[in-house]
């Protein structure tokens, strides 16, 4: 059965909300703008009255297999106290990364329609030698940035 337009159109907002909730959870002082104009979803209130600007981004079960956590034609110039959240539905994985760190670890278009934009693919696939499916994996070298703690991945104190 194919996946709705409504269905699709509404997953990323889905998210946005949820992650928003877990750091909720975590007792951060969050706020949602009710524009997104500059890429931003989430705002985040530092114990000493800074801000930091999260971008959340999310991919979803129902997209080709290899594809679980590829974040592609992202635009993004270095920007300060700016944080990407990278949530993958399928690995039930969320890799924390500021600005700087994403455009270390990012690649950027150089030809193509996306020329000059930003990709970052968190997993790998490997084919299971028993039933010889496909499944996809989170490469270890992204390890660092997992969501596991987001006090700790934002620079707040704990």
């Amino acid at each position: 059965m194919p996946v709705s337009f409504r269905h699709s159109a509404g997953f990323g907002k889905r998210i946005e909300y949820y992650v928003i909730g877990l750091m909720l959870k975590e007792g951060l002082d969050v706020y949602v703008p009710l524009v997104d104009d500059n890429a931003v979803d989430a705002i985040v209130r530092k114990s000493d009255g800074t801000f930091i600007e999260i971008q959340i981004k999310a991919r979803g079960n129902d997209i080709i297999m290899g594809d679980g956590a590829l974040f592609a034609a992202i635009p993004h110039e270095p920007r300060r106290n700016y944080y990407f959240i990278f949530y993958s539905e399928r690995l039930q994985c969320m890799w924390i990364m500021s600005s700087e760190e994403y455009l270390q670890e990012c690649i950027t278009n150089k030809t193509g329609k996306n020329v000059g934009k930003t990709s970052i693919w968190f997993n790998g696939t490997k084919t299971d030698k028993q039933t010889r499916e496909k499944y996809e994996y989170p490469k270890e070298r992204y390890n660092k940035y997992l969501a596991n703690d987001m006090k700790v991945k934002f620079r707040l104190p704990v």
